[in-house]
């Protein structure tokens, strides 16, 4: 079975299990602390479960890092699955349907495919390194907004970070904060936002390796904060600040977070 009508059937299981858990009190019930230091919510406990039983049972690969687990060896095949159970937990449990399964799939330290999986509507983003990227296995791509003040950006910073996300915000046409990251930067691919500015440093391989994936195949750029590659640890503790683009916005966001730091 493949990589994509793997989690196909993943997704389906996860839906089942945990419609009715959405938008109640019992989805967000602490159940522990997972590996990256931050509580587990019982809707991502359910469904890394479901996911690591089938992952296993499928032998479709041979570690898995979590972001509720950590990394786990599962069987003696090859590859590495970078997994985020439920991308957007908080959407979850309030009810807002921008959620979703988050995977890619990794080889020699080189991710060749990636899926995520908006729950919350239903759709699907796919994409094979070298092959593009689809949605609903439709072809998507990037828009094609060459300046910042036509541009839609999604922004996250913390207070330090006022006079820079400033600068993004009040240059940008419009500005977002949707809550799950992996899908925000799908969103890049298919030209519905332009931009995803993470200043935190906190953003974990889990939440963006398969999203990447997605933008760059659709024609997008992601880099640092300074315009270099981005280098993820393996270690759900550790994050890092990230810029994913529709490539032509690229320069113009980088300069201008260079001069209001």
């Amino acid at each position: 079975m493949s990589f994509f009508s793997l989690f196909d059937e993943i997704t389906s299981a996860v839906s089942d299990a945990t419609k009715d858990l959405v938008d109640t009190p019992d989805a967000g019930i602490t159940v522990g602390m997972g590996a990256d230091n931050t509580p587990t919510k019982a809707i991502d406990k359910i469904a890394e479960d479901i996911i690591f039983s089938y992952l296993k049972s499928a032998e479709a690969c041979g570690e898995v890092i979590s972001e509720e687990a950590g990394r786990c060896r599962i069987s003696d095949a090859d590859g590495v699955i970078i997994l985020d159970p439920i991308d957007g937990t908080y959407n979850a449990i309030h009810g807002i349907p921008y959620f979703a399964i988050s995977a890619a799939y990794m080889e020699d330290g080189n991710v060749m495919s990636a899926y995520i999986s908006n729950l919350g509507h239903h759709e699907v983003f796919t994409a094979t390194k070298g092959g593009g990227a689809l949605l609903n296995k439709k072809p998507i791509q990037v828009s094609d907004i060459r300046s910042l003040d036509a541009a839609t950006v999604s922004l996250y910073g913390k207070r330090y970070h006022f006079e820079q996300i400033a600068e993004i915000a009040g240059t940008a046409r419009r500005w977002r904060h949707l809550g799950a990251s992996a899908l925000e930067i799908a969103y890049i691919g298919c030209g519905r936002i332009d931009a995803f500015v993470d200043m935190r440093e906190t953003l974990r391989y889990t939440d963006a390796a398969a999203g990447i994936l997605i933008c760059e195949e659709a024609g997008g750029t992601v880099t640092s904060a300074f315009g270099d590659q981005v280098l993820f640890s393996e270690d759900v503790r550790e994050g890092c600040a990230l810029i994913a683009t529709n490539g032509l916005l690229q320069n113009e966001i980088i300069n201008n977070l260079e001069v209001s730091g």
